[in-house]
Parts: C-alpha cells; sequence; structure tokens
C-alpha cells in the first residue's frame, strides 16, 4: 500500500527500526522511491507464496541465491509499482469510489457467493482490514488502467517480420516422427518357465495368419490399453523407453514384431501407420506467431516506459 512520508517521518522510521538494539524491528525501509516508501513487510508479503516454494526444492547454496533473486525482484516489481501510482496521482486522475465498490462486489458474488460477511472475516484471517483490501484493490485499478493507457495497443507487425520469426525458430514448430501403434503386454511367469512366452509365440502365429491384433490383444494383454485392444494412438520417439521405441520405429506399416523379452514382460507391437517429421506451415501458425509478437511488442513498450519514469525518480535500495 503506498504511503507518503516527509523527510522528518523518514528520519523518524529509520530512529524506530534502528537506534535501539533492544527494541524489537518488526519493520523496516526495503526502498525509497521519491517520497514514498517501501517497507520490508510489503516484500514479504508480495515473495511468500514464492519463498516458500523455494525452500521446498532447493538446498545448500542455492537456496540462499534464489531467495535473493526472488528479493530483489520483489522490490523491483514495487518500486516499478510506487512509480506508476505517483505518476497517476502527479497527473491527477482519479478512480471513482463505485469502480472499486463494484470490483469488490463481483468478488464478494463470484468468490463468497454473495456472502460478504464471509468476505470480511476472511480478509481478517489473513490479516487485512478491510480498508486495506479496499486501497489495494484501487492501486491494481490504477496501474492496470495507467499501463493501457500507457502502452498502447495498436501494435501492428508487418509481415515480413513473422516470416523471418518463423525462419529463425523453424525447430519450435516441427514436429517428430510419429507412429500409430498397438501393444500387447504379457507377464512372465512367476516360477521363471517359458510356459507364458510359448503362449506369446502363439500369439504372434495367429497375427501372422491374419488374425486381428485388437483382438488379441483384448483377449490377453495385460497393460493399461487392454480394453483399447492396444491402442496406443499416436506417439513420437519419446513416448516408450529406448528399447521398445527402436522396435517400434523399426517396423513398417502393418508389420508386427518378433517377441520383446524386456523387464518382467514380453510385448508383440505392430505398427499401423507412419506420419515422418515434418515443419508446420507458416499458414497454420501465422496468427499464433502474430500474437507471440504482438506481446513482446507490448511488454518492450511497458518496459520503455518503465525505463523513463525510472529515470526522472529518485530511487534507493536498501
Amino acid at each position: 500500500m503506498k504511503r507518503s512520508f516527509s523527510a522528518a517521518a523518514t528520519l523518524a522510521l529509520f530512529a524506530c527500526s534502528y537506534s535501539s538494539q533492544s527494541q524489537e524491528v518488526l519493520d523496516g525501509i526495503a526502498a525509497v522511491v521519491n517520497h514514498d516508501v517501501i517497507t520490508f513487510s510489503q516484500v514479504r508479503e508480495l515473495v511468500g507464496p514464492a519463498e516458500a516454494q523455494a525452500r521446498r526444492e532447493l538446498r545448500g547454496e542455492a537456496l540462499p541465491a534464489k531467495i535473493k533473486e526472488i528479493r530483489l525482484r520483489a522490490i523491483n516489481d514495487l518500486i516499478d509499482r510506487q512509480l506508476i501510482l505517483q505518476e497517476f496521482n502527479k497527473n491527477k486522475f482519479n478512480i471513482p469510489d463505485h469502480f472499486i465498490e463494484d470490483r469488490i462486489g463481483t468478488i464478494v458474488r463470484e468468490e463468497f457467493g454473495g456472502d460478504r460477511a464471509a468476505f470480511v472475516r476472511t480478509l481478517q484471517a489473513q490479516g487485512y482490514s478491510f480498508e486495506k483490501f479496499k486501497n489495494l484493490e484501487r492501486e491494481k485499478m490504477i496501474v492496470q488502467a495507467m499501463r493501457t493507457q500507457n502502452v498502447k495497443s495498436d501494435v501492428i507487425i508487418p509481415e515480413p517480420r513473422i516470416q523471418e520469426y518463423y525462419q529463425k525458430n523453424r525447430s519450435e514448430f516441427s514436429e517428430d516422427d510419429q507412429i500409430k501403434l498397438r501393444m500387447i503386454a504379457i507377464r512372465k511367469a512367476e516360477d521363471g518357465s517359458e510356459s507364458r512366452r510359448a503362449m506369446v509365440e502363439e500369439i504372434r502365429s495367429k497375427i501372422v495368419e491374419g488374425a486381428e491384433f485388437q483382438d488379441l490383444a483384448r483377449m490377453y494383454s495385460e497393460d493399461s490399453t487392454q480394453d483399447q485392444g492396444g491402442d496406443w494412438g499416436w506417439i513420437n520417439r519419446r513416448t516408450l523407453n529406448e528399447s521398445l521405441s527402436k522396435v517400434a520405429f523399426g517396423l513398417k506399416p502393418g508389420q508386427v514384431s518378433q517377441i520383446i523379452d524386456l523387464g518382467n514382460s514380453y510385448y508383440l507391437l505392430q505398427v499401423e501407420a507412419k506420419k515422418n517429421a515434418a515443419v508446420k506451415p507458416l499458414s497454420q501458425l501465422r496468427d499464433n506467431i502474430q500474437a507471440k509478437l504482438i506481446q513482446e511488442e507490448r511488454r518492450k513498450r511497458e518496459d520503455e516506459w518503465i525505463a523513463r519514469l525510472r529515470k526522472k525518480a529518485f530511487i534507493k535500495m536498501f
């Protein structure tokens, strides 16, 4: 939440935070943006979920480095936000209260079933007063409105730039080799005998003689695709483990594999169709590429706008 301080008030806050070692430090200054202060508590509110995730996933030296990165990014985000709010106030813009009330009413209606008391209880449980929440929502609306006004949406991407992006990123739009696969998987005998291999050999002989692979898969297969007649659909080389994939992609359409002895099971594979690797044509991708480039251009314009605000401002991080 935005807080305005005179020079005296800023000094008083420093004194409160640091003058006495016996006094518990509840908050402190993370940054100063012109005449406004960003506090450690604001940073903590912003980084809480990200830091918790980092602590779950990282150990050793990687953790403090990640925490530092998260906090630095949060401080910079709060600085940018404060600059936008100051620009809003400097231009004497205004958001009517009824806009904010409408927004809160929508939240109460959509997330709390219209129960305003439940909404207020939830705020209190999270340590927010209604006024604080209202101010936060107001600031969100201001930031969004200022971004919309200063980062124009009338971005036009010329055709040569779309074509250039397509040519430079062809690998991004390529499709791997694919096969349409059916599989029969039968577990080996628990006593170590070859009895089940003999059954698999008989199944394969029936397929070679003209029996439908999917019918025998429904009768005998012991994997999750049994009810679908062993149908794995279209797969690429990364779908199966390396041993099965090598055999599968070596088969011709309509061909059935030899018995594959792998782990605790025997496998039979049949390829129904193949699709060679190919790059999707630009005609199929133009809209997606255009949308991506428009998003990049808007982000660039926003960065340039924020850079101009920063250039005019006094900013100090502690």
